[in-house]
């Protein structure tokens, strides 16, 4: 039967490789992880023992008294910086479509926040938002302004605001790309009909451009739940825990403060299951858009 299988699928015979290596380098750290997650290993002692669901115990009933804060403020982030995004990209996306002047040099501006590695992103951001020597406060200063954007009540909204900053342009040409596909009969005869631009756009322009649409809502919801360069690179998940998202919290446990391994990859296997829930959700709808486009 496997034979047949192979048979009756050639293409499988030279994509099998790459598969294969694919599925060594996800399942071997998934299943390490998994053990991980059943055991109390901190990190510098090589003794440990099994405590079976005890660290997700801990997790789910309260113990860990920052996990279900950082549970919270991981998925209002994903919702906030995926909603900003997709409607700032979609109204650059339609600016785009027009012809105008300079518009290779726009294009060009929007590579480069794309271009740019979150971790330096995060970086300059920093500087940027320094409450005393930050170039975003000197300008606030001209109208009477200052605001301390890193402090516990604006750190939060300070890292959604560079999030939107660098992946809104990202958003934005894979709705361009969408829209500059779009086959042009619908549209001819809608005009025909004497169908108005809001009607066009209405009924033919976003049933068309939904499955792109969804596609970069995919992208950027799965990529903003595990956020980590961006937030650690501004404030370290502080102050306090004001940006302590899921995956900053993984790391504190772990890595920056108490070298609890185990515990941290519990928390790192209900990031892994959020994540494989709410992408699952997603791919679903972006491949009913697809269907129902087709």
């Amino acid at each position: 039967m496997l034979r047949r299988y192979f048979h009756n699928r050639p293409h499988l015979a030279y994509i099998m490789p790459a598969i294969s290596i694919l599925g060594i380098l996800t399942f071997v750290p998934t299943i390490f992880l998994y053990g991980l997650s059943l055991t109390d290993y901190e990190l510098g002692y090589p003794d440990f023992n099994f405590v079976g669901l005890d660290n997700f115990i801990r997790l789910f009933s309260g113990q860990d008294s920052e996990f279900w804060y950082s549970v919270q403020i991981s998925i209002g982030f994903m919702v906030l910086v995926t909603a900003v995004e997709l409607l700032l990209g979609f109204g650059l996306a339609v600016l785009l479509d027009r012809e105008f002047k300079l518009k290779s040099l726009v294009f060009a501006c929007l590579i480069v926040p794309i271009a740019m590695t979150p971790s330096i992103t995060g970086q300059i951001w920093k500087l940027m938002l320094n409450a005393e020597n930050g170039v975003i406060n000197y300008l606030l200063g001209f109208l009477g302004g200052k605001v301390i954007w890193l402090s516990p009540d604006m750190a939060f909204w300070s890292t959604a605001m560079v999030d939107v900053w660098q992946n809104t342009p990202f958003v934005a040409l894979i709705i361009y790309a969408g829209m500059r596909s779009l086959p042009s009969e619908p549209y001819e005869a809608a005009a025909i009909d004497g169908a108005n631009r809001t009607q066009i756009f209405r009924y033919i322009t976003m049933p068309l451009l939904l499955p792109m649409i969804l596609l970069a809502v995919v992208f950027r919801a799965i990529d903003s739940l595990k956020t980590f360069d961006i937030p650690y690179s501004l404030t370290q998940g502080g102050p306090g825990n004001a940006t302590n998202f899921l995956s900053l919290h993984v790391y504190r446990l772990g890595f920056a403060q108490t070298g609890w391994i185990g515990r941290s990859a519990a928390v790192s296997v209900v990031l892994l299951i959020l994540i494989t829930a709410i992408s699952w959700v997603l791919i679903r709808a972006y491949r009913k858009g697809v269907e129902n486009k087709g």
